[in-house]
């Protein structure tokens, strides 16, 4: 049986790149939450490491930037390797609320899905037009291929078990790994649930390309056909 999420239990990874100005603040307040964070600073040329260390979290970089897909690979196999029996992923940007980490915890908890995913989508008050429209329609697609109900599955607020995460090393190394990771978790048979977290928009610069990364998105859903309507004898409907 699976140990129940705590803060002992539970590493905080934090891919970040060009973070300096917020990363101490985030860690910081992870810290609150987690006895533990990692940090993976993707071959940033500023002070996000130091600022992180400054905060208490433990660093990690890349000497050169490989993508967010790459980091988070790297936090998962650093802290697989340490035992942790879930890894939480947030942004270092400052869009997550670290006083929000208790709420997946709890989620994970109640539902025992290996998967949770943030949802932004229960208060789009303050999401732009565009986003809302864009968040709406890709996590329909990746519901209707997972055969999960995913509300916002570009949300990278997200706690995993650690044993869904050995099926997530694929090649996707920039911002559709997130995607693919859903994608992939439903195919292995795991449950994916969702917890509503706040929607955040402050001067943070998005580091999205909307039309290469729109391009990479339509590739990545041609390669997955729906599931059926069972995996691995699991109901695969919310």
């Amino acid at each position: 049986m699976t140990d129940r999420a705590d803060r002992t239990n539970v590493a905080a990874l934090i891919p970040a790149y060009f973070e300096e100005a917020q990363i101490q603040a985030v860690a910081r307040r992870a810290l609150a939450q987690l006895d533990h964070v990692l940090v993976l600073d993707d071959g940033s040329a500023d002070r996000t490491a130091e600022e992180a260390r400054k905060a208490g979290a433990e660093v990690i970089r890349h000497e050169q930037n490989k993508g967010k897909g790459a980091a988070i690979k790297t936090g998962f196999r650093e802290l697989l390797a340490r035992g942790f029996a879930y890894v939480l992923v947030l942004d270092g940007d400052g869009q997550h609320l670290p006083e929000e980490i208790p709420g997946l915890i709890r989620e994970a908890n109640r539902t025992g899905a290996s998967v949770i995913v943030g949802t932004r989508m229960s208060d789009t008050r303050k999401m732009p037009w565009v986003r809302k429209m864009t968040n709406r329609f890709m996590s329909a697609q990746i519901s209707r291929l997972c055969r999960q109900r995913v509300p916002d599955s570009q949300c990278g607020f997200r706690l995993l078990r650690r044993d869904v995460i050995p099926h997530l090393f694929c090649e996707s190394d920039k911002y559709d790994y997130e995607t693919e990771m859903l994608l992939i978790a439903a195919r292995e048979g795991f449950r994916i649930a969702s917890t509503p977290v706040t929607t955040i928009y402050g001067q943070e610069k998005s580091k999205i390309h909307p039309v290469r990364d729109t391009i990479r998105f339509f590739k990545l859903i041609s390669r997955y056909k729906p599931l059926p309507k069972r995996v691995k004898g699991k109901l695969s409907t919310d």
